[in-house]
Formats: structure tokens, sequence, C-alpha cells
């Protein structure tokens, strides 16, 4: 392992949700491990009780890393059809609230449309159980797919956690579409959705009863999600996205919520910058917690942290920066962001994705060819 000493570096950038525009450095101190290395593009990480790691990579396979950097052979037994290339691929990982005794594991990824649906692709979620040696997946069936599949490669979303209920969501971007797919609860394109752990539909969602609605729907006008996070204190889920050029957003995703893309936002076109929609805001539209202006951050991950191990950290959202290269950090008071500060911006990576470990540290997936599992630890 390589290690190297860290300090929180003070945010330069704008904000929306009254946050400021740059938060005071933090004193906290911190150590950089690369706990493995040698990872293609990995995009989902999963602690198991054992404290080894389940980690994806987008090219399609699934890994166990152990605490000492060992990575174990491709476990089998994945999904059928996982549409490789752009930005697709395999995706997240999660496990069942109840893995302890029913061991199973939720995967999403792009899933390659067939027959009539050849050429095209959308974001699927598989379960499956793992096998005691960790090897092998048994019994898989895909559980929710995305409606239409499209051709494209971009805008998957995949973010996939489990809510205070047992329920499941699932996140999923436009497809990289500026129509308006997102405003159409017809479809699950620009979507957040809440599924039960078989995939059926829960009796409370939002868009239940109502004639022709997609009703896994849980909420809408979303571009590309790929940061999800339950709130450790009031169970409710927030979620990041990325914006076109600038416009990255940090929501509360509340049930049944429009979050305004395409017809509002605050990025703009790429390249020139020309305005998008009818500007930034609209009654009956939700307003980001925080925003980040061009050149987009890109956020991918969330997390809210309430390890000892940082104490002065617990209660901050983090969230992983890919065009950025750095990891936030978000101080909160209350559901307001009160301050923000970026870390690891000296080193060059783009940061996938962010989770608090069972060691109460923060560990990072790096999205690279040679990708790294990260841990950040008191010095």
């Amino acid at each position: 392992m390589t290690a190297c000493l860290g300090w929180a570096l003070a945010a330069c950038g704008g904000s929306g949700g009254g946050a400021p525009l740059t938060a005071a450095p933090s004193t906290v101190k911190y150590t950089v491990d690369t706990v493995a290395s040698g990872l293609e593009n990995p995009w989902g990480l999963a602690f198991l009780p054992d404290g080894r790691m389940l980690v994806t990579e987008r090219a399609g396979r699934l890994r166990i890393v152990t605490g000492d950097g060992a990575i174990s052979a491709a476990v089998t037994g994945l999904p059928a059809n996982i549409a490789v290339g752009g930005q697709g691929g395999l995706l997240d990982v999660a496990l069942d609230p109840n893995f302890a005794t029913n061991r199973r594991v939720y995967l999403s990824y792009a899933e390659a449309g067939t027959g009539s649906e050849s050429g095209t692709n959308g974001t699927s979620v598989y379960r499956a159980q793992l096998s005691p040696s960790g090897a092998a997946l048994t019994g898989g069936q895909v559980i929710f797919q995305q409606r239409p599949k499209v051709a494209s490669s971009l805008h998957f979303g995949g973010r996939l956690v489990f809510a205070n209920d047992g329920t499941l969501f699932i996140t999923m971007g436009e497809r990289g579409s500026r129509s308006d797919d997102a405003q159409d609860t017809t479809n699950l394109l620009g979507k957040v959705a809440r599924v039960q752990t078989d995939g059926s539909v829960p009796a409370d969602n939002p868009l239940v009863g109502t004639s022709g609605a997609a009703t896994e729907i849980w909420s809408w006008g979303h571009r590309n999600v790929q940061g999800a996070a339950i709130h450790p204190t009031t169970g409710v889920l927030w979620t990041n996205e990325h914006g076109p050029q600038g416009g990255d957003e940090l929501n509360i995703d509340r049930a049944g919520r429009n979050y305004g893309w395409p017809v509002i936002t605050y990025g703009c076109t790429y390249g020139v910058c020309d305005p998008i929609g009818e500007g930034t805001t609209k009654a009956g539209m939700e307003q980001p917690v925080s925003w980040w202006p061009k050149p987009s951050t890109a956020p991918s991950g969330l997390m809210f942290y309430t390890g000892a191990g940082f104490a002065p950290w617990q209660g901050s959202v983090f969230m992983g920066g890919l065009a950025g290269q750095v990891l936030w950090r978000l101080s909160l008071s209350g559901d307001t962001v009160s301050g923000r500060e970026t870390l690891l911006g000296d080193r060059g990576e783009r940061y996938r994705t962010v989770v608090q470990g069972p060691d109460g540290w923060i560990y990072l997936l790096t999205d690279d060819s040679d990708g790294k599992v990260l841990r950040l630890r008191a010095p």
C-alpha cells in the first residue's frame, strides 16, 4: 500500500439553495491508502458482513476485494446481455437488507435489447444469491427494466439504495435526450423508481392509480442521477445528478416531485452555453439543495458520514466528482447546505463512488482503466 497525507482544500464554485460559494477548510487530517488497484473502471462497491468488498467493473465483471487488496477472479452468474460501451456496462451493486439470511445481491447494468429491440439498451436490475464461497451468483433473475429501451450509450443513472422500509430505489438517466422524456410519466427515462425487492410496485408509490403512468416512478424530471443515499436521521432519499454544462445538482428526492429537467436547469448547452428550457425556476418544480456552475464537477456517488473516526465530519454529505476530480464534503444545517469544500483534488483521480466502511473510514472507487479502491482514515 502507498499512503499520503492530505488536507481539505477550500472549494471555489457556485452553489444554490443558500449554500455559500466557499467553505472554510476543515482542520481534519487524513491519510489516503490504496487498498487495491488494477480494477477496470470500477463503478459500485458494497461491503459484505465479513468486511470484504463486492466491486463491479463497468466492463462486465464482479469482483471480491479483501482488506489487504487481494482481488478475486470474476464472480460467475452475472446477467446476460450486459451492454458495455460508452457509459454503459455493469454499474452498481447492493446487498439485500436481509443479506445475512437470504444472501441476495442486486446489480444494476445497461441491458442490451434483443429481437425487435436489437440495437437498443436500458437500465435494468438483476437479483441473485451469492454462493457461500463468493465465487458465483445463482438463481438470478431480472426484476426491473427501464422502459423504453433506446439506442444510446449515455446517461444510465444506475444507483441502487434501499430505503428504511426495505424498498429499493433505482436511479435512471434520460439517456442523453433533451426532449420531454424526463417530464413524461408514462416512461422510465429520467426517473427515480421505487420497487419491492422482487420488482413489484409498492402500493403507496405516488403514481399508483394514475391512468397511463409508469407506477414504478418515485420522482421525475431528472437528467442523469448517479448518486443516492438515505439520510441517516430522517430516512429521506437524497440524490445528485449531472447537469449539462454546469447545473450539477444535489436534491432531496421526495415522492411525486418534479425536478425540472429539461424545463428548468442551472446549466447550459455544451460549447456555446446557450440557455436551456424556461430558466432556473418554475412553479411545481423542485429547486436543488445545492448546485454547481460550469465547468461541471460531474457528481457520482453519495454518502452521509456517521463514523466516529472523523468526528468533525459527522453529518456531512460526501460525493465524488468525475470531471472535477475531487471529493466534495458538504456540511449541513438541517436540510440546508451550510458549506462546501473539496478534498483529494491534487491526485488527478475521477471519483466514482464513496462509501462508509464498517470500520468507520471512507472508501472511494476511482474511475480509470487502472481503477483503485482508496481509503481515507486518520493518520
